[in-house]
C-alpha cells in the first residue's frame, strides 16, 4: 500500500432507532485527539433529533421491557462479546481521546468489556435480589417487583469516553429500560463505534440511541420532554445541573443525585441498576 495514500476523511452519523441518519440540521463538528490533532467529524445533534431519538426509545420499550430477563442477559452478553472483537480499534480510540498510553487504554477497554458483561448477568438476578414477599395481616399475598422506569435521558460521562459511557448505559437498559445517550462531546469517537457495535449486535433497534453534539443544546431538550421517565445528569455541565433538574420536576422525572467525577474504575454495584427501577406492590388473594 502507497505510504502517499490520502485517508479517508469520516463524518460519522447519529445512531436512532438501529439506523445511521445524519442529523436533520445538517451540522457537523471536528472532533480532535488529546493534542488537538484532526480526527473525524462528528454529527451536530440537535432539537428534532432529540425528539427522534425518544421516539425510537418509546417504539422499543414494548419489547425489550416486555423480553424474559433471560433473553436481554443473552443480547447484552451478545454486545460484549462484539465488543471484545473490536478491542484494537477501541483502544486506539480511548489513547487518542483521553491522551493516555495504549497499554493503559486497553485496560479500560477491557475493564469496560468486563462492566457490560457484570450488568448482563444481573438481568435475571436483580428481581430476586431488589423484590420481596411482604408480611401482611390477612388472607393475602402481597410481593414487591421491581419493573423498568421506561425512557432514560443519558447525558455521558465527558471524561471517560468508553468505560464511563458503559457504566452509565449497560445498567439503564439491563434492568429492561429504553435509553436516549448524550455522548461525550468532546470524545465522541469511542459511542459512535459503541452505537456500531450495537447496531451489528443482537438488541433491538431504539433500545439504545446516541446522538453526538453539544451536551448544552441537545440536554435542556431532553430534560423537559413529556415522554422521558428519567434523566442521568451524569455528563452534564455543573453550570446546568439546576436548569436541568428544575425542567425534570415540570414533568415527574426520576433524576438520581451523580457526581460528575465519579471513579468508573471502582468495582460496581446496584445504585445505577437500582435507580431506573420502580418498585410495583401486587397484593392477591389467598386461595383464588
Amino acid at each position: 500500500m502507497s505510504e502517499n495514500r490520502i485517508a479517508v476523511a469520516k463524518t460519522y452519523k447519529l445512531y436512532i432507532g438501529g439506523a445511521f441518519p445524519r442529523s436533520e440540521s445538517g451540522r457537523s463538528y471536528p472532533v480532535t485527539d488529546a493534542k488537538g490533532a484532526f480526527l473525524a467529524n462528528a454529527a451536530q445533534g440537535s432539537r428534532k433529533d432529540a425528539r427522534d431519538a425518544v421516539a425510537a426509545a418509546r417504539k422499543a420499550f414494548g419489547g425489550w421491557s416486555g423480553a424474559t430477563a433471560y433473553n436481554r442477559g443473552q443480547v447484552l452478553y451478545r454486545v460484549a462479546e462484539v465488543l471484545e472483537g473490536r478491542r484494537e480499534q477501541f483502544a486506539a480510540e480511548v489513547a487518542a481521546a483521553e491522551g493516555v498510553a495504549v497499554k493503559k487504554a486497553q485496560s479500560l477497554v477491557d475493564a469496560a468489556i468486563d462492566r457490560w458483561v457484570w450488568y448482563a448477568g444481573w438481568t435475571d438476578k436483580v428481581a430476586a435480589v431488589l423484590g420481596s414477599s411482604n408480611p401482611v395481616a390477612g388472607p393475602y399475598f402481597s410481593f414487591s417487583v421491581p419493573e423498568p422506569t421506561g425512557v432514560v435521558a443519558v447525558l455521558a460521562p465527558q471524561q471517560s469516553s468508553l468505560l464511563g459511557l458503559v457504566s452509565v448505559v449497560a445498567p439503564v437498559v439491563a434492568g429492561g429500560n429504553t435509553a436516549v445517550v448524550v455522548s461525550s462531546q468532546d470524545r465522541p469517537l469511542p459511542a459512535v463505534t459503541l452505537s456500531e457495535v450495537l447496531a451489528t449486535s443482537d438488541l433491538p433497534g431504539g433500545v439504545v440511541n446516541v446522538l453526538t453534539g453539544r451536551t448544552a443544546e441537545i440536554a435542556p431538550w431532553l430534560a423537559s420532554h413529556a415522554d422521558v421517565n428519567a434523566l442521568d445528569l451524569t455528563g452534564a455541565p455543573e453550570s446546568l445541573r439546576a436548569d436541568l433538574e428544575r425542567s425534570a420536576a415540570g414533568t415527574v422525572k426520576r433524576v438520581p443525585r451523580t457526581r460528575p467525577s465519579e471513579d468508573f474504575t471502582r468495582e460496581p454495584d446496584l445504585a445505577r441498576l437500582r435507580s431506573f427501577l420502580e418498585m410495583k406492590t401486587v397484593w392477591h388473594p389467598i386461595g383464588v
